[in-house]
């Protein structure tokens, strides 16, 4: 059945009503920013419900809608009850960049909610079409956030980069997109999967590269190695109140791109593919442990341990349709995780700074205990520490991945995972041991309430899905591609 839902673009028409309303308010009434965020605040909840609903309806009959475009299934309403909340929270971390925006905050939050439109459509989308404009809509709006500290050359510059490289990952998606047509005939990814269950290819080279380019365009997304050279200046450069976000939203949304694509379209053919993914995800896990712990500056240091993440996560996608539930498991709390890290930062380096030297955190235990307290956890969760959910995060995927053959891939990840508690471990140390440089703490550290806000649900999220994991995996069990 392919009629049309409005239930399966419920979370898009409420988003996109919230840019309209916000740009439209703030051209005919220039009113106080604080308007604007309820706007905001309003279509976020109304685009949360409406992805709770998806979920409801969903679970009773998966489909296909608007023509093969969307999939109204339990991966899709689980992708945007998760970007909802995600943004929501990104929203509270950026609040006080958003407040020295002056006249452009309206702009700022419109980008931001664009943006997650994009991400949601990712989630959902069923059609190679539809993901490639989900794909543009989600970058274009995060190449203009990434560089909205106009002022700033190195905001510049990272926008610069970021357009340029993910233009050309783009071109790599489309290319990707043209070869699977050309071997499948058929540009629905369900489409795809119905042809290779049926036909057996006698030459499958063009269905092999095309699957090589799709998934170095989606890594490319994800910051994976050795298609990374990105993320580093362009998470440095961006905004401190703006930089969490795109690396939050965009693991979210690349990751439930990639493991549709992958597992739905491509299943019949996983042990081609899974052996190129488990490359890509040992690559990422070395690259960006090794590269962190030279870093001597957070931002950085945080952007090198998003590459070696995305290996993580991977590593539970080489097991295919077993592994997605773990994938999201760790994706989502992973997210929350370096949100609220980036949250901290934007604190301590200001919210539109761009630069965070390690040396503004010595002794930031003793100026503003919250902040030293909260990133400290979130330090702890990301190495893997027991008790929280990164420890979980890990052990998940590493389990799947031996159940799928790829002990090496094991080995390479629990290596990786001791060498970077070296430079978690680091950061602690420095807040808690090192007495406050002359140099250090240039930074205001008062938290406001927004951000307070946001420092406790990620804390929340982060300990009790690290402690009683059980109704997250009960969910993430569901919500499988149909």
């Amino acid at each position: 059945m392919t009629e049309i839902s409005y239930l399966a673009i419920g979370p898009v028409i409420a988003l996109t009503l919230g840019v309209v309303l916000v740009l439209l308010v703030e051209v005919t009434y220039k009113p106080k920013v604080t308007w604007l965020g309820a706007i905001a605040a309003l279509s976020l909840l109304a685009g949360f419900a409406l992805s709770v609903a998806q979920w409801i309806e969903a679970s009773d009959d998966p489909i296909i809608r608007f023509r093969g475009m969307l999939a109204l299934d339990p991966f899709a309403a689980f992708g945007s009850v998760v970007l909802t909340v995600l943004g929501a929270v990104a929203l509270l971390v950026a609040w006080p960049l958003i407040v020295i925006q002056g006249r452009r905050a309206a702009e700022f939050i419109a980008l931001v909610l664009l943006s997650l439109t994009g991400m949601i459509l990712m989630a959902g989308a069923a059609h190679f079409i539809m993901l490639f404009l989900a794909l543009e809509v989600t970058s274009i709006s995060l190449y203009v956030l990434a560089g909205f500290a106009r002022d700033n050359a190195d905001s510049n510059e990272a926008s610069v980069k970021y357009f340029l490289l993910g233009s050309f990952a783009s071109a790599v998606f489309l290319y990707g997109v043209a070869l699977s047509y050309a071997a499948t005939g058929s540009l629905s990814l369900y489409g795809a999967a119905e042809f290779l269950n049926e036909n057996l290819l006698l030459d499958s080279a063009s269905l092999l590269a095309g699957i090589g380019l799709l998934i170095v365009g989606l890594a490319f997304k994800v910051s994976a190695a050795p298609f990374h050279m990105w993320a580093p200046d362009v998470y440095q450069g961006a905004a401190s109140g703006v930089s969490g976000f795109m690396t939050a939203g965009a693991k979210v949304a690349g990751f439930a791109a990639l493991a549709r694509v992958a597992v739905t379209s491509y299943g019949p053919y996983i042990s081609d593919w899974a052996p190129a993914v488990a490359v890509i995800a040992a690559i990422s896990v070395v690259v960006g442990t090794m590269l962190a712990i030279a870093q001597s500056d957070i931002k950085r240091m945080l952007a090198y341990s998003s590459i070696a993440h995305a290996g993580f996560i991977l590593t539970g996608l080489v097991a295919g349709i077993d592994g997605v539930p773990y994938v999201w498991f760790y994706v989502v709390t992973y997210a929350f995780q370096v949100l609220g890290a980036f949250a901290v930062v934007s604190v301590v380096s200001g919210p539109a700074g761009t630069r965070s030297p390690l040396t503004d955190y010595a002794g930031l235990a003793q100026r503003a205990p919250v902040l030293a307290g909260s990133l400290a956890l979130l330090m702890f969760s990301m190495g893997g520490i027991p008790l929280t959910a990164g420890f979980l995060s890990k052990l998940y995927v590493f389990r799947e991945a031996v159940d799928a053959g790829y002990l090496w891939l094991v080995v390479v990840g629990a290596v990786a995972s001791v060498a970077g508690l070296f430079f978690y471990l680091r950061v602690i140390v420095l807040m808690y041991m090192n007495p406050q440089s002359e140099e250090g703490g240039v930074g205001e550290t008062r938290v406001g309430d927004p951000l307070r806000v946001a420092l406790t649900a990620v804390a929340v999220i982060t300990l009790a899905f690290g402690i009683v994991p059980g109704p997250l995996l009960d969910v993430v069990t569901s919500a499988l591609p149909l």
